[in-house]
């Protein structure tokens, strides 16, 4: 059992919570991510990634959306409650740039919506390897960003706020800062972690500039160990399954549009279960 330790509600239907887990914390590294299940009888394996840990206090933290029966069942958890099953550290950590004997480069960092959440290591560790980072974040109005603090604190004058609606930062996508910095030859690397749609736009931003880029894919997924098939994705014409072989993949590589249709195979289902939550009165 983990004990929740503390619980922030950061809009409408984004939440934060630090759980006790101490062997988790201790291990993960940048990149990884775990899978919990809100009943551990009846309830379903959830992958979220870790968006901060300490492995002196032994907690780590998340963030989530409210986007399906079990996410709106975590959102009722309070502090003091426990979340019956959590397993992690998994996933391939990201290889950070400059950490292997490579050189330090100039790395941008793009997040769509929570995506900013599991970025945040990835930032931390690229800056702490001697990188340039540079973070783009984006989202649909000022309300819904998340981590400003925790961002400007690893890129300082080299965040980059991009809303649609132009209510903070620059109105527009993600994408038009990103074409302008490879245009301008600034980036060695880019990595990506928002909606699919986001990030196969990003891949297709910086493929004429030959820039590197990363995507962390974020598939339905149900054990985490390679076994049931459900996460796979082809990546250069082959099966990869993102739970043992990333979430980290080329962005180039990536079958985006199968991707995206996989996606979608189990909305009905979800949507019937969301319901049931909500007559159940489970989630107001």
């Amino acid at each position: 059992m983990n004990k929740i330790i503390e619980k922030r509600q950061l809009s409408a239907n984004v939440y934060q919570m630090k759980f006790e887990a101490p062997l988790i914390a201790q291990e993960r590294k940048a990149g990884q991510f775990i899978i919990l299940m809100v009943d551990s009888e009846f309830g379903e394996r959830i992958p979220l990634t870790i968006a901060d840990a300490d492995p002196v206090a032994g907690w780590v933290m998340i963030i989530f959306q409210t986007v399906g029966a079990s996410t709106m069942k975590l959102s009722t958890f309070n502090v003091g409650d426990s979340i019956p099953a959590v397993l992690g550290p998994l996933g391939r950590p990201t290889s950070i740039r400059g950490e292997n004997g490579e050189k330090p480069g100039r790395v941008v960092c793009v997040g769509g919506g929570i995506g900013v959440a599991p970025m945040h290591p990835i930032a931390q560790a690229l800056k702490a390897a001697g990188n340039e980072v540079t973070i783009i974040m984006g989202a649909r109005n000022e309300s819904l960003f998340v981590m400003l603090d925790e961002m400007r604190a690893i890129a300082g004058d080299r965040l980059i706020l991009m809303t649609d609606d132009g209510s903070c930062g620059r109105k527009g996508l993600v994408t038009d800062p990103l074409k302008e910095l490879c245009a301008e030859g600034k980036v060695d690397e880019v990595i990506t972690i928002g909606p699919p749609i986001m990030m196969k736009f990003c891949a297709l931003a910086t493929k004429p500039f030959g820039v590197k880029t990363i995507a962390s894919l974020n598939t339905i997924m149900i054990d985490g160990t390679g076994m049931c098939g459900g996460c796979r994705v082809t990546v250069g014409g082959e099966t990869k399954f993102v739970c043992v072989d990333g979430p980290e993949f080329d962005a180039h590589q990536v079958d985006w549009d199968l991707m995206l249709k996989r996606m979608g195979a189990f909305k009905p289902q979800e949507a019937a279960a969301k319901e049931h939550v909500c007559k159940a009165g489970i989630f107001k």
